[in-house]
């Protein structure tokens, strides 16, 4: 397998892995927050972008976001190695990537990973997320009507802008997507669990996992 230059090694590069839902934003403006350091990289707000820009990337994404199918690892591959050559020197938070074994694979060339976090919440709890998920398109910031609603309803808290639910945020496409990500996430799992990497912390809220993922993260930047 190939492996990347020790440049890009000595920088913390820690994977985010859940169902869509499962928190992996959240987590990661936690570890931002405490762990200034540390950079997202969230190809979720980078295909999001495009297809809100309406680009051909963008709409070939939204095509299949909206039938509840993965996009493909030739869309995203490329996108991701140009920005892991870019922050090298940085730590880095993967969010929503790999999300498959060839990705996985993809991504070995271009860099070696530190750790992989699996956010285990159950998907009954995931659903209540999603359907009841509004989001500020500008700035990625979400709201749940049932937990965390804005201060006024349909609107974004520091702005005012409208806020948004995201097409793909139905039932229907959100039983496709769950049984779409669990097929194509076992062996992800499997293929950083061989490598010791994988580390699952199981939940049903943010706050619940964040504690032991905070850790982790701490131990790892002494470390790198």
């Amino acid at each position: 397998m190939p492996v990347a230059s020790s440049t890009a090694r000595s920088a913390l590069r820690l994977i985010l892995v859940g169902a869509p839902g499962a928190g992996k934003g959240t987590q990661c403006k936690y570890l931002q927050r405490d762990f200034p350091s540390l950079v997202q990289l969230s190809t979720g707000n980078l295909l999001r972008d495009h297809m809100r820009l309406g680009t051909p990337l963008g709409q070939k994404a939204a095509a299949l976001v909206q039938a509840g199918s993965l996009v493909p690892d030739t869309l995203v591959n490329d996108l991701v190695a140009s920005e892991l050559k870019a922050r090298a020197a940085s730590p880095l938070l993967l969010d929503g990537y790999p999300r498959t074994l060839a990705q996985a694979e993809s991504l070995s060339k271009h860099t070696s990973i530190t750790a992989v976090v699996n956010l285990d919440v159950p998907p009954s709890v995931i659903m209540d997320r999603i359907l009841n998920r509004w989001v500020h398109p500008a700035s990625g910031r979400v709201y749940n009507a049932s937990y965390n609603p804005p201060k006024v309803a349909g609107k974004d808290d520091l702005t005012g802008e409208p806020l948004e639910q995201r097409a793909d945020d139905t039932e229907e496409a959100l039983m496709r997507r769950l049984q779409v990500y669990a097929d194509a996430t076992a062996p992800l799992l499997e293929f950083y669990n061989r490598q010791g990497l994988l580390h699952s912390f199981k939940g049903n809220t943010s706050d619940e996992i964040y504690p032991h993922l905070r850790k982790l993260v701490a131990g790892l930047l002494k470390e790198h």
